[in-house]
């Protein structure tokens, strides 16, 4: 700070005594002092124009040579600005975070200026919405969403509730549908998010059918049940006729039996954790006693008219639940009598795979399955022949259970069908669950 008036009043100085030197009379010492001031206020205004005009347009880097009180000034700015690039640094990376955050979201996310233009969106939502996140930015988000639902519900500017809209890969049979909310900030600006909510109204329309398809399975027996109970009560029956509707009963209370069975083994299912490899059990035992229980069944419905026949296989130990793993082999077997008539060739077995897995398998000669039932097959209640099921008992539950017993033991089930010439169900286990004797 004292250096630049040091320097006035050198050049002041200076100039007195060049006037001093070179001129004549009184007045010369005066004129070369303001001669020599006049020359610093040249030069310190040269130094101020060098130091503003970097300030406005210099680089932090290549701060102009200068000196006295304005190197100061450069030095203090160049500090000032390099600690305003490192907050600006992190404040863009902090940006970036938070940006990719968003873009990583689940969720659809798209920010609207008051003229309801696209400001930012990140991937997810565009994919919902069907336009691009990147070429479609600034254009009016109603240009690019034509819903008439969403139209309604952008204009009307009450946002308390959602609204649920096809996304952009609905397609019949194959539904999707978007929940949009918007919340108002700012100066008018309008935060979009959207959310795919097809899984939980698929979810929903499930339990829905779920309570409807057991209400209606039970209710069935239940009414023939009630039926004969009520003529039991008020009409005079012989002992044969007494004894033939109490053995129609016994089926029904059976089937209710079987139905409410079915139901609870569904859910510890899904509600236990999956069985240790620490318990063991032979291959072989449970193919005889799954057979054992078919050829049961097909005494009660063909008078044991099916031929059921067991493939040989080199004997090994399965690591799992003995419980689940015959319940899933008798339901295979038990669905392969249901529904091929009398007379029909089954053939069950297991088979050692060449990964160290084992696969159990059913084959049977029936009518077959069209291709348009395969994907449906382990859905709750499902039939494909529903008549023919309630006749021989079945309650539509267990290729559900099958499906759920073999993904507990790691392994999956898999169904190949042919209209008129049979079916082959089959159970993989991984080599993990298999132990070669």
């Amino acid at each position: 700070m004292i250096r630049r008036p040091l320097e006035l009043l050198a050049l002041t100085l200076s100039g007195g005594l060049v006037g001093i030197w070179l001129g004549e009379g009184e007045a010369a010492p005066l004129l070369g002092s303001l001669a020599g001031a006049a020359l610093w206020i040249i030069l310190d205004n040269i130094r101020a124009a060098r130091v503003l005009a970097w300030l406005r347009h210099g680089h932090a880097a290549r701060p102009p040579k200068t000196s006295a009180v304005w190197a100061e000034v450069v030095e203090r700015a160049r500090k000032g600005f390099k600690l305003l690039n490192r907050k600006a640094r992190k404040s863009d990376a902090r940006l970036q975070e938070f940006l990719a955050a968003i873009q990583a979201s689940p969720n659809g996310v798209v920010l609207l200026d008051r003229h309801a233009a696209i400001e930012w969106c990140n991937f997810t939502a565009a994919q919902h919405l069907g336009f691009d996140s990147k070429r479609d930015l600034h254009q009016q988000i109603r240009n690019l969403v034509r819903d008439p639902v969403f139209i309604e519900f952008l204009n009307r500017g009450d946002y308390s509730r959602s609204v649920e809209i096809d996304g952009r890969d609905a397609m019949p049979g194959h539904p999707q549908r978007i929940s949009i909310n918007i919340h108002v900030y700012g100066k008018g600006r309008r935060l979009m998010l959207t959310r795919d909510v097809t899984a939980l109204e698929q979810a929903e329309a499930m339990r829905r059918d779920f309570v409807a398809n057991v209400s209606h399975e039970i209710r069935t027996p239940l009414t023939v049940v009630s039926g004969f109970i009520e003529t039991l009560l008020n009409l005079p029956l012989s002992p044969e006729e007494q004894r033939q509707y109490l053995q129609l009963m016994d089926v029904q209370a059976q089937r209710m039996q079987g139905l409410v069975s079915d139901l609870l083994m569904l859910s510890r299912l899904e509600g236990s954790p999956a069985p240790g490899g620490t318990e063991w059990v032979s291959a072989q035992a449970l193919l005889e006693q799954a057979l054992g229980e078919a050829q049961a069944l097909s005494n009660v419905i063909s008078g044991g008219q099916h031929q059921l026949m067991a493939e040989p296989c080199e004997p090994f130990d399965i690591a799992g639940a003995r419980s689940e793993l015959a319940s899933a082999m008798s339901n295979l077997l038990n669905n392969a009598v249901r529904h091929t008539p009398a007379g029909s060739v089954v053939r069950a077995g297991w088979r050692l795979c060449s990964d160290g897995g084992a696969e159990f398998f059913v084959q049977d000669n029936g009518p077959g399955i069209a291709p348009e039932h395969l994907p449906r097959l382990t859905e709750r209640f499902y039939r494909v022949d529903r008549s023919r099921s309630r006749e021989t008992g079945g309650t539509g539950l267990g290729l559900a259970i099958v499906k759920h017993v073999a993904q507990r033991h790691g392994g999956q089930m898999h169904v190949e069908s042919t209209v008129g010439q049979g079916s082959t169900f089959t159970i993989t286990l991984p080599p993990s669950r298999v132990l070669v004797a």
